[in-house]
């Protein structure tokens, strides 16, 4: 049975039907390789900070503090000891800790279409043909992304309600980026940042018409 969904234009109205890739979008979900892939991810993208100096790397230390023997006290060669205040430090962090981890390019589209497909049968996926902005305005788009917002479940109404979206375009628009970043539960990315965390993000996922026939030639092979 095919896949199908509607498409919308900017003031919510349906336009048109558009089929889907059942490759893409209508896939066995499996929830340990969702999180896989994010953890992968999420380690990729961690950045090592902590760094501690050892005894070599502390600044000076070069002069014995006292001689060998005949002071009483125990022998000490240097005052950047670990055991002393402002010395070295043992096993502490060091930045040449490598957290980065592997997964196959496949499993990570896979990945990606189980999140589409999530989306798409819990009705949390909106297509629109297409989105122009003529000016700078981010009440205007804020107006369009209301209007979107109404073709999305009735529970996303209620008073308690926060927006969670994330708009997928196919193309980097000035307009519509610089018009969208002030908006709070809101986000935008081209195709080509497509990625596991942001999916998994935001609940609602808007994606323009020719941004979904890419999707469908990509991740259908």
């Amino acid at each position: 049975m095919p896949v199908k969904t509607n498409v919308y234009n900017q003031n919510g109205e349906i336009v048109s039907e558009l089929k889907l890739s059942d490759k893409v979008f209508a896939v066995k979900i499996n929830e340990d390789l969702i999180h896989q892939a994010m953890v992968t991810q999420s380690a990729n993208e961690r950045q090592v900070l902590a760094h501690t100096k050892t005894k070599a790397e502390v600044r000076g230390g070069g002069k014995k503090p006292w001689k060998q023997k005949g002071t009483g006290r125990a022998r000490a060669g240097s005052s950047r000891s670990p055991i002393w205040i402002g010395g070295g430090v043992t096993f502490g962090p060091r930045k040449d800790r490598n957290f980065s981890k592997k997964i196959n390019k496949k499993m990570r589209q896979k990945a990606i279409t189980m999140i589409f497909t999530d989306r798409l049968a819990e009705n949390n996926l909106a297509v629109v043909d297409n989105i122009e902005m003529k000016e700078f305005s981010t009440k205007k788009f804020n107006d369009f992304v209301k209007k979107i917002e109404n073709v999305f479940p009735s529970e996303n109404k209620t008073k308690k309600f926060k927006r969670s979206i994330l708009f997928v375009n196919d193309i980097k628009d000035e307009k519509v980026v610089l018009s969208s970043r002030n908006l709070v539960g809101f986000d935008i990315i081209n195709l080509e940042n497509i990625n596991i965390i942001d999916l998994l993000k935001y609940k609602n996922l808007v994606i323009t018409e020719s941004a979904i026939k890419n999707i469908n030639d990509r991740y259908s092979k």
